[in-house]
């Protein structure tokens, strides 16, 4: 277990010791645990409390002597992004708040992609923007035929700076430049081609999916595992936390342009945005 790992698994049992999660569910069989998004009437959108609960479930995932994590989502989407209520809130942020909700996010997406064990997505449904970094950032990726995926961040004002980080180690320059400029949304088999996926399986199949890969990922080397995720890690890790520091800079600065506050607004309203910016 990383220092890390300790340092929030020891802040959360202090102020929860029986760690309540209120928007996931988690659960160990034998060696695999799984945590699955749990707020399936609000898409399992992303909210402040989701995030605090999501680093706290990874910590005691990783505590755990399971040895492989699969993550999910609860009803008929994986993660449909920021939660509406959070986003209603963005608008009153300070440039202090709009930097701290930046570092917040940029905390989970790098823990998610460095956890030390194997991990596995199941996406059962939509995935998009930050919920799309959360089903692609684990090693392995398995989705649906419905399921869909894309960062539309640019088409109100936003722009995908964290996930930029991540998504151009992950499908290539081109490729990360198509979906993050055009925000395009994108199906199961074209996140498949593009290599933003590993697998497509039936929705009814999709856990025996996850399962039988956990499965798979037990016949090997505990020790040998880590090692290689270790590995993987360290050989990436400096270059990534220089670019993911001025993603969160741009990240943060751009809520404070008149687009952001126009694209918010035009989303909220559900109208077409007029962009003041040239």
């Amino acid at each position: 277990m990383t220092k890390g790992a300790q340092a929030e698994a020891r802040a959360t049992n202090k102020s929860n010791p029986k760690m309540p999660y209120t928007t996931l569910q988690i659960g160990f069989a034998g060696e695999i645990a799984t945590i699955t998004l749990n707020r399936p009437d609000k898409r399992n959108a992303i909210s402040a409390a989701m995030i605090a609960d999501l680093l706290a479930a990874l910590a005691e995932a990783e505590a755990n002597p399971a040895r492989i994590l699969i993550l999910t989502g609860a009803g008929k989407a994986f993660c449909a992004g920021m939660d509406l209520e959070a986003l209603k809130a963005v608008a009153t942020q300070s440039p202090t708040e709009h930097l701290e909700d930046s570092r917040r996010t940029a905390r989970l997406y790098r823990r998610l992609w460095s956890f030390p064990k194997p991990t596995i997505a199941a996406v059962n449904g939509p995935a998009v923007a930050g919920g799309c970094g959360l089903a692609t950032l684990c090693d392995f990726t398995i989705a649906a035929p419905e399921a869909k995926f894309g960062y539309p961040e640019v088409r109100i004002g936003f722009i995908p700076a964290i996930v930029s980080v991540f998504l151009t180690r992950q499908i290539g320059e081109k490729r990360a430049r198509d979906l993050l400029l055009t925000g395009r949304i994108i199906d199961a088999a074209e996140a498949l081609n593009l290599g933003l996926i590993n697998e497509i399986a039936p929705t009814p199949e999709l856990m025996g999916a996850a399962h039988r890969l956990a499965k798979e990922l037990l016949y090997s080397s505990p020790l040998s595992l880590l090692k290689t995720k270790k590995l993987l890690r360290d050989s990436a890790a400096p270059e990534l936390d220089r670019e993911l520091e001025l993603a969160i800079a741009e990240s943060a600065q751009m809520r404070s342009t008149e687009d952001f506050r126009e694209g918010l607004t035009s989303f909220l309203e559900k109208r077409a945005p007029r962009w003041v910016s040239k």
